[in-house]
């Protein structure tokens, strides 16, 4: 067969094409290692749509200042009108206190497959830029203000400075949250509402179900009865913080934290109402 292709082709097209061949039987052979997850992503318009929607905001922010909303019971006690010409991240179920608002954020991030689940049609009434876990995508429509994240292959920590790519969750949505300001280049970010103390008890990450009204966040709705969620890894989000600051000061960048009364002991203090 070797000699008759040679023949046919020419020495230098059979070669092309056997090199051709090797390539497509090694990506052949990665693909099947690869978790289902990942490997649609090679064959998914959604994936491929949502990361160019989301490279484009790469350095959109460059040099500006944003708030990132955490949802501690703390946020129900700022005036929070102060930000409605701010630049703004939401997280999670955050829409429950726009009306009280007055405003929606400027961009929302949900990674918790079982807030998605649970609240996929709320979730899809957003109008503003949503990022979203990929692997939540069957519970999420094909929207035009939909960019998908996804963890990385080996679940290693790390802060990803192109997290359109892969991002690691760092145990909170709000560390998702500083990756992607400092990907869009915000020169400060704020934290308000990461309260970092939970009445909540267990065990980290263990999925639990709420049998009552909800003292962990800004409304007693927001994981109420019989809510399915996961209790908070307070000591891996530390961590991840401080992987945050780290990344944000090695370019002159700050994050700062302006949340009233918060437990959280990484970032510098700053008075709320002193920003305005």
């Amino acid at each position: 067969m070797k000699k008759i292709l040679k023949s046919l082709l020419g020495t230098r097209q059979y070669i092309a094409l056997r090199e051709a061949w090797l390539h497509y039987r090694f990506f052949r052979r990665q693909m099947e290692c690869l978790e289902p997850d990942v490997k649609a992503r090679y064959f998914d318009p959604r994936w491929s749509a949502g990361l160019e929607r989301g490279r484009s905001l790469k350095d959109a922010h460059a040099g500006q200042r944003c708030f990132i909303l955490g949802n501690g019971p703390s946020l129900s006690r700022m005036d929070l009108s102060l930000l409605r010409n701010e630049v703004t991240f939401g997280l999670n179920r955050i829409y429950l206190l726009f009306d009280r608002m007055g405003f929606e954020t400027t961009y929302h991030v949900v990674i918790n497959q079982l807030v998605i689940d649970q609240c996929a049609d709320e979730l899809d009434a957003l109008t503003m830029p949503r990022f979203v876990n990929w692997r939540a995508r069957g519970r999420v429509p094909d929207r035009d203000n939909v960019i998908y994240l996804l963890d990385p292959l080996d679940y290693s920590l790390g802060f990803s400075r192109a997290p359109m790519g892969r991002i690691w969750e760092g145990s909170t949505v709000t560390y998702v949250a500083m990756q992607l300001a400092y990907f869009m280049g915000f020169e400060t970010v704020i934290l308000i509402g990461v309260d970092h103390n939970f009445a909540a008890q267990g065990k980290p990450d263990e999925m639990v179900v709420s049998s009552g009204d909800d003292q962990d966040h800004f409304d007693p709705g927001y994981f109420g009865k019989g809510f399915r969620w996961q209790l908070p890894d307070l000591e891996t989000s530390a961590l991840s913080y401080r992987l945050a600051k780290l990344h944000f000061e090695s370019q002159g960048r700050r994050i700062l934290d302006a949340t009233m009364g918060g437990k959280l002991d990484v970032f510098p203090k700053v008075d709320y109402a002193s920003l305005f």
